[in-house]
């Protein structure tokens, strides 16, 4: 198998910060008024300032802002204001996968909804430069999570998904519920395993089906880890899972959590 050349990274200009905003969020009281004071909390900050996704901080890098490769893979994959406000989220998968696709195995995702998390980090290294089998799984047409809401999910999702991967050949979308949806159509090994399923009990089966096949040094990402709410159950139940095995899930301030598998 030929091997995946790294997107070239920008140089970035020690004279020039980047700032990011977006006031899309949940567990916003007020939205006009929360829009009136981070705008105005911004301009009280050093630059650097990244606000979006529910995360306010200066005097950061913000490095997916300063990549250009990422930025075109991004910008060409945004399909709704929260798809624009996890620019940060959505730039930790892609620094993953920079690492993932030196590794043996394929790519798992498991929760795609529109495929936008899977279709950025195949436009980051270029669609004729990705060398990966990338498989996709998600009920695509139900929602089975009915206290947590998925924008766009239902009837004729999984064909407008199929469309817009129409050309990736690596791609591998695999419809139905999981964790039986993995039976006959997952890879043995795997490199990078991103979870996002809003549900703790799916994420424990599909982790319990999915895990031993992470390859040493494969990269494991939980999406909803680090967020509270609705999502809390899901550190609580995955911290006890990893615990059992000798692991610490690392807690990200963009609510994900990340595993390196020994």
């Amino acid at each position: 198998m030929k091997s995946t050349p790294l997107p070239k990274l920008t140089i970035a200009d020690e004279r020039r910060l980047r700032n990011f905003r977006s006031h899309d969020g949940v567990g916003i009281k007020d939205p006009r008024r929360f829009k009136e004071l981070m705008d105005e909390a911004v301009g009280l900050v050093e630059p650097g300032s990244y606000l979006g996704d529910n995360l306010f901080t200066w005097m950061r890098n913000v490095s997916a802002a300063e990549d250009s490769a990422f930025l075109a893979a991004w910008q060409s994959n945004v399909a709704t204001p929260a798809d624009e406000a996890i620019l940060w989220r959505r730039y930790i998968l892609c620094c993953a996968a920079c690492h993932c696709v030196h590794l043996p195995g394929d790519f798992v995702e498991c929760g795609v909804l529109h495929g936008t998390g899977v279709k950025t980090v195949i436009d980051y290294f270029g669609a004729d430069n990705f060398a990966k089998q990338f498989w996709a799984y998600d009920v695509f047409e139900t929602n089975p999570v009915e206290e947590i809401p998925a924008i766009g999910q239902g009837e004729g999702l999984f064909k407008r998904v199929q469309q817009r991967f129409s050309g990736y050949e690596m791609v591998a979308l695999v419809a139905g519920l999981l964790p039986a949806s993995l039976d006959g159509s997952s890879p043995d090994r795997i490199a990078y395993l991103h979870i996002d399923l809003n549900k703790a009990e799916t994420e424990i089966a599909v982790l319990e089906r999915l895990f031993d096949r992470v390859v040493p040094g494969g990269i494991v990402i939980l999406d909803d880890y680090e967020w509270s709410g609705a999502y809390r159950r899901q550190k609580i139940k995955e911290d006890a899972w990893f615990e059992a095995r000798d692991y610490r899930v690392i807690p990200l301030p963009t609510g994900q959590g990340l595993v390196i598998k020994r």
